[in-house]
């Protein structure tokens, strides 16, 4: 069932709830990613490391460090449900701002699109979770690491910028 213009805003503001929750426990632990006295952080082990300095990061890391990646790690689970749920709301509210049908369409493709981009999300998490357990070698599956990032990252952007344009216009009068 779709719902209602305010159902979709409602459920935003859960969304943003979740986000901003989230997001404020994940940045609280990342001020503890230290390697060999240098603060590192998840978005260069998502997009910026080599591969060696990903493994020679998660496989040197202390125990207290290992733990808080981990904890991050599961937090951002829920930080998903927050992020892809709210750019999917935004998504169906601009939807519910526009009439032709190929603007309809394409909104709620995008929209739909956000579910593969959590679902990327997901499969990044579970890399670095594995990565961390087993001290791997991970230059097998970095570029089909970073091809699901690249994947997560263009979605959920593509869908933001999109949503906003459409939010932001003055509905027309009908």
């Amino acid at each position: 069932m779709i719902l209602s213009s305010k159902g979709w805003k409602n459920m935003f503001f859960i969304c943003l709830g979740i986000f901003l929750g989230t997001a404020f426990c994940m940045k609280w632990l990342e001020t503890g990613f230290y390697y060999n006295g240098e603060l590192f952080t998840i978005i260069g082990l998502e997009i910026t490391y080599s591969p060696g300095r990903i493994m020679d990061i998660l496989h040197h890391i202390g125990e207290p460090v290992h733990t808080s990646i981990k904890a991050h790690l599961y937090f951002d689970f829920a930080f998903m449900a927050g992020a892809y749920g709210g750019i999917l709301s935004l998504l169906m509210m601009a939807r519910g701002r526009v009439s032709t049908p190929f603007q309809r369409q394409l909104l709620l493709f995008m929209a739909l699109l956000q579910l593969l981009a959590w679902c990327c999300d997901i499969r990044e998490n579970i890399y670095l979770l594995d990565w961390l357990a087993d001290k791997q070698d991970i230059r097998t599956s970095i570029f089909t690491y970073h091809l699901v990032v690249l994947t997560k990252w263009s979605i959920a952007l593509s869908g933001l910028l999109l949503a906003i344009p459409f939010l932001l216009r003055k509905t027309k009068p009908e």
